[in-house]
């Protein structure tokens, strides 16, 4: 469809300046999840296909400000006029601005249409399993925090410093991911990627403490 192609041109644009952990890349690792769970769960394609491509376009606001702005709600307005200007119809435009302002795990937005729970879990699973250990990991590297820190009062650290590390991305958010998928097809997914980074932490836990 060319109106797919002309958002995915203009989405790849927009993240040719992105950081590593939320580049393009992860943006067409979520749609091809999102397109897979979509139609295990016959959710509209449209909506989830447009709504994937454009998810993380604010995403480089969010880290310039140091995680002041909301990159889910500022993507999402600026979303809507992209796809505006391309000649999307109100409706498709509005269910897709949905989908991207509720796609946040850490957003107050809930995604209520079953298009905005398909790319809530395309985007979470790209968070965990060895891809989402590897992206906490980059981010823990763009942010310039330290390789490991498995402190008691590690949650008490803030987000953006030194202490972000990808331990403390894995304590705070992503240990909880499985258990906050919305779909039936999303909940099966994650239980191996689950399993795989919880494994991986708990080693990563033993050899920085000498014992393996």
């Amino acid at each position: 469809m060319v109106i797919i192609e002309k958002v995915r041109e203009t989405a790849r644009i927009i993240h040719a300046s992105s950081k590593g952990s939320h580049d393009w890349e992860h943006t067409l690792r979520v749609y091809k999840l999102a397109v897979h769970i979509a139609k295990a769960e016959e959710a509209g394609l449209l909506v989830v296909k447009l709504a994937s491509l454009l998810h993380d376009i604010a995403r480089g606001e969010e880290d310039k400000s140091g995680g002041k702005i909301d990159h889910a709600t500022a993507g999402a307005r600026q979303a809507f006029g992209i796809l505006k200007s391309l000649g999307v119809s109100d409706d498709t435009a509005a269910r897709a601005v949905h989908c991207i302002e509720t796609h946040r795990f850490r957003g107050g937005a809930k995604p209520l249409s079953k298009e905005a729970k398909v790319l809530f879990d395309a985007d979470k699973l790209d968070s965990i399993g060895a891809v989402g250990i590897g992206r906490a990991f980059l981010f823990a590297g763009e942010v310039g925090a330290k390789l490991h820190n498995k402190r008691k009062d590690i949650l008490g650290t803030k987000a953006y410093t030194e202490e972000d590390t990808a331990y403390r991305e894995y304590m705070v958010k992503l240990r909880h991911v499985k258990s906050r998928m919305l779909t039936k097809t999303g909940k099966r997914l994650a239980v191996k990627r689950h399993k795989f980074m919880e494994s991986f932490f708990c080693r990563l836990n033993s050899e920085v403490d000498g014992k393996i």
